[in-house]
């Protein structure tokens, strides 16, 4: 597209936005840069409106998008001439492999983040759980994916045996040099293993329900798929969460945390 064009197409945008009622205007956008089968996630962009960015970037990424967070820009057309308070959405890179598998696999679910954080409710709420319930706390740590050497190249997991039986967990590739299912979860997927109580919910039913974690020190709350069973109570910790699970909820290894499960919004 010519200069010229681009001009007039976004102009065109532009006087749509202006041309109507609203409180809030915003732009949905997807990055390329380069062909890769990594990871590469989603970014919000704003002038002013850096708080609302952050939430919409955190809810997105909560559907097994890396988190790149909210980014101030004070160059584009779309944020600088519209009216009304607005945010830029780059959703994910179509050219990362890895993106695009979780874009296609999770897209009800990305387009529910959006307009559950538009619709003015907050993802970190905590809403009253289920009375039959898993619940613990105590400290953390995070485990899996093709970064940990803690587990064994060809280590499995407790209660999923595929790729198939729960594909939004995986990279959609095997980390070179292993052939176990822990170390190819995707990092950036929140995922969490505790010492659950299979009386409550048996090992087959596992992966039907999810979980909701809690940071102490920074009251984040957010849900995540149970994906083993441990660590092992020698470590003295009740949980390992992905790393991209303790990335976003701002914690270290051996913060504390509160885990329950299995966890139904009221």
């Amino acid at each position: 597209m010519s200069a010229r064009a681009r001009a007039r197409t976004l102009n065109r945008i532009v006087d749509y936005h202006n041309s109507q009622r609203r409180d809030l205007d915003v732009s949905v956008h997807f990055y390329a840069y380069e062909q890769v089968s990594k990871p590469m996630g989603v970014e919000v962009l704003y002038v002013t409106q850096g708080a609302l960015a952050a939430d919409v970037s955190t809810a997105i990424s909560c559907c097994g998008l890396l988190n790149r967070g909210a980014k101030k820009r004070t160059d584009l057309f779309f944020l600088n001439e519209t009216a009304g308070p607005a945010i830029l959405i780059e959703t994910c890179f179509v050219d990362s492999e890895a993106d695009a598998e979780v874009y296609e696999r999770q897209f009800d679910a990305i387009c529910e983040a959006i307009a559950t954080v538009l619709g003015g409710n907050d993802v970190d709420v905590i809403l009253p759980p289920a009375t039959d319930e898993y619940s613990v706390g105590g400290k953390v740590s995070c485990f899996g994916g093709p970064d940990d050497t803690g587990v064994s190249p060809s280590e499995g997991l407790a209660f999923i045996y595929s790729v198939d039986d729960a594909p939004q967990l995986f990279l959609p590739f095997q980390p070179e040099g292993t052939t176990g299912l822990a170390r190819r979860l995707n990092p950036y997927v929140h995922y969490v293993a505790c010492r659950w109580d299979y009386g409550l919910v048996p090992k087959s039913e596992m992966i039907n329900h999810v979980a909701l974690v809690r940071a102490v020190e920074t009251g984040i709350a957010m849900k995540a798929f149970p994906a083993d069973w441990g660590p092992h109570e020698d470590t003295g910790r009740v949980a390992d969460i992905s790393p991209g699970l303790m990335d976003d909820l701002d914690i270290t290894t051996d913060d504390e945390v509160e885990v329950i499960f299995p966890y139904m919004e009221a």
